[in-house]
């Protein structure tokens, strides 16, 4: 669940506010890539290291780098998907992007409605025909207790690739939009604090201070 002023917000019961996505720290995503020759485009994965996976917090540098394509469609790329599944829905969110969980692959998953049926799984996503325009309240699992308020397009055309590696372009408006935008924004690096008002930092400044010294203490 995501904090804000005291109390609890269940984003599948949403005012409007968004949780897209959580973490902690985790080795980055070229030391997995020289683990093993198991390659999922350019990382390797162990079932051992998938279990040690979490949601990183900011500021955790690999928040704020691009990801790489994937290039590769194995079982190793689907249980990473699996694993980030379950991590964004035990953290009650409804996006996650790999970046989040040390991985620098361009992969994000996400559910709207809390339905397993609803699960997406995006692999090399694009976002074209952005369209209209709504400013609302935005959180994220990797920076709890922070929220800001962004503008994004309210409908998107998403073209993305399955876990079979096979394309898929789809359309949606409002939320779903949202999450595809949010999402995008971290598999290039950027997130909700990139996009903060005066009125936002000042609002902020203490959890984002919170945050930046219980990464240190954890380093």
């Amino acid at each position: 669940m995501f904090a804000s002023g005291g109390r609890e917000v269940n984003p599948f019961t949403i005012d409007r506010r968004f949780i897209l996505s959580p973490l902690r720290r985790v080795s980055s995503y070229r030391s997995f890539a020289h683990t093993r020759r198991n390659v999922i485009g350019c990382f390797t994965m162990s079932p051992p290291s998938l279990d040690k996976l979490r949601i990183l917090q900011y500021p955790s540098p690999i928040l704020s780098r691009a990801a790489e394509p994937v290039e590769e469609f194995d079982d190793a790329l689907r249980a990473l998907a699996s694993r980030m599944l379950a991590l964004m829905r035990e953290a009650k969110g409804v996006g996650l992007a790999a970046p989040q969980v040390g991985m620098g692959i361009r992969l994000f998953v996400c559910n709207p409605t809390g339905e397993e049926g609803d699960d997406i799984v995006c692999v090399n996503p694009t976002l074209t025909e952005l369209t209209g325009a709504a400013e609302e309240e935005e959180g994220c699992l990797s920076i709890p207790g922070v929220t800001v308020n962004i503008r994004r397009a309210t409908s998107a055309v998403l073209k993305r690739h399955n876990l079979e590696g096979h394309a898929i372009t789809q359309h949606a408006t409002d939320l779903v939009a949202r999450i595809w935008q949010h999402e995008a924004d971290h598999l290039d690096g950027r997130l909700i604090l990139d996009q903060m008002s005066t009125a936002d930092e000042i609002v902020n400044r203490r959890a984002i201070k919170q945050l930046k010294e219980q990464y240190q203490a954890e380093k």
